[in-house]
């Protein structure tokens, strides 16, 4: 069986690819599982800690190839406001009650909570259901530490 032993944000040396892998938010905070490639073969991943992989995070086989992370579309609530400041507030209200957030200039992400619907709504936000690929912004204490940029 192949293994993924590390993980690189770009790939600097044009290695061929063994695949993709599609996964959502919650499945992509990882340290060793079986993935399932979209071509139907498997490659497991081993690393010496947990991790939360990224879109477009690239897995490095053990054959020198790579594995290239999808985020999987999700079921999400978007968030628009009349403003960077009604903006600000809600973020604080979502990064209050710890919930993974993709912010941007225009629009929050979250998944979608038909509790959480009802807050934003109670307090003036425009929410739509969505289905779209998340990338939250990674916490204060997280270890795998690249920047990435939604795709969207």
């Amino acid at each position: 069986m192949r293994r993924v032993t590390s993980i690189s944000p770009v790939d600097h040396f044009g290695r061929p690819r063994a695949g993709e892998v599609v996964l959502a938010h919650d499945e992509r905070h990882l340290r060793r599982k079986l993935l399932h490639l979209t071509d139907g073969s498997m490659v497991m991943l081993d690393l010496k800690s947990s991790v939360m992989l990224a879109d477009g995070d690239l897995l490095e086989v053990d054959d020198e190839t790579l594995v290239t992370v999808i985020a999987a579309p999700e079921r999400l609530i978007e968030i628009r406001v009349s403003g960077p400041r009604e903006l600000a507030e809600l973020a604080w209200h979502i990064g209050n009650r710890h919930l993974p957030a993709q912010i941007e200039e225009s629009r929050i992400l979250i998944l979608y909570d038909h509790v959480i619907l009802d807050m934003l709504k109670g307090l003036g936000a425009e929410v739509r259901e969505i289905e779209e690929r998340f990338q939250p912004m990674r916490g204060a204490y997280h270890g795998h530490g690249h920047n990435h940029h939604p795709h969207g």
